[in-house]
């Protein structure tokens, strides 16, 4: 699908899409690090790493459906099982906060877009399966909270992607129909698959292709230029 929609609202999602991905595995390597420096360690910050990233995959993979799990829970996890100590002796939460907002890495395309779109007749918002405070900081500290309209959090909806309930969630905040709304995402069952049941217009960015994708852009500058608002 190429002609231009008619579109009255865009969602995007934030990891992947709005944020770079291997930023966030470089924080929270230099995490990990910090951690096994400052604090008594079951292990070496390589050995450390891998069961971070154990801990957080069964974690999230045991959850039922889309039931909605905080991450900051499963960093608690990881936490107790790397130290030697109480993760409730140390200081790993300002710390853990202070090397996310630091590491993390807006992709500049995507940010290039919300600004452009910002200006727009359309209501901006997020879909996105994250904890409420830590989705709002990271769009804040990349200076993007204030182009959006709503936001919509997995923690406030208690559900995740391809959960109806969390594009239905949105629309509602947007007060538009589903065949006048784009998701932005870079999952294909979450993002595009869930988008298109729920009755969206999807776009790729990343996402394998599939039936469930309308359009896919490498630069997401040229977003605007689609919906017919490029300046």
């Amino acid at each position: 699908m190429n002609e231009r929609p008619d579109i009255e609202a865009v969602f995007w999602d934030i990891g992947g899409v709005i944020l770079r991905m291997e930023s966030v595995r470089a924080a929270h390597r230099e995490f990990v690090d910090r951690l096994c420096a400052e604090y008594p360690a079951a292990a070496g910050s390589d050995a450390a790493l891998d069961r971070w990233r154990d801990v957080l995959g069964t974690y999230f993979g045991d959850r039922e459906g889309t039931a909605f799990r905080p991450a900051r829970e499963g960093y608690r996890r990881a936490v107790d099982e790397i130290l030697a100590v109480d993760p409730d002796e140390t200081e790993w939460e300002s710390l853990f906060r202070r090397i996310r907002d630091e590491r993390a890495a807006p992709n500049p395309d995507a940010v290039a877009a919300l600004e452009e779109l910002a200006d727009a007749p359309l209501h901006q918002g997020v879909i996105s399966d994250v904890d409420d405070d830590e989705g709002e900081q990271l769009l804040r500290t990349f200076g993007v909270w204030d182009a959006m309209d709503s936001y919509t959090a997995s923690e406030a909806v208690g559900r995740t992607k391809p959960d109806p309930a969390m594009f239905e969630t949105a629309l509602g905040k947007a007060e538009v129909e589903p065949a006048r709304a784009v998701m932005i995402g870079d999952r294909y069952e979450h993002d595009m698959h869930g988008g298109t049941q729920a009755g969206l217009l999807t776009v790729a960015y990343g996402a394998e292709d599939g039936p469930a994708v309308d359009i896919a852009f490498d630069d997401l500058r040229e977003l605007p230029d689609w919906l017919g608002v490029s300046e």
